[in-house]
C-alpha cells in the first residue's frame, strides 16, 4: 500500500468511526429525553478506536509496515 493508499485508508476507518460514534450519541439523546438510561457509556465509545484500528498505535503500526 502507498503512503497516499495508507492515509486514505486511516481516514475512512475515522470517518466510520466516527459515524457510529454520532448514531450512539443520538441514540443516548433520544432515551434519555424518554426518561431511560443511555445505551452507550464512555467505554463504548472507546471501544471505537480499537474497533476500526485508529490507535495511536495501530495507526503507526500501518503507516511504518
Amino acid at each position: 500500500m502507498t503512503p497516499e493508499q495508507k492515509a486514505a485508508y486511516i481516514q475512512a476507518q475515522a470517518a466510520c468511526a466516527l459515524i457510529e460514534a454520532m448514531a450512539m450519541q443520538a441514540l443516548n439523546m433520544q432515551r434519555d429525553k424518554q426518561g431511560y438510561s443511555m445505551a452507550y457509556d464512555d467505554e463504548a465509545f472507546f471501544k471505537l478506536i480499537e474497533k476500526y484500528g485508529i490507535s495511536h498505535n495501530a495507526v503507526l503500526t500501518l503507516i511504518n509496515a
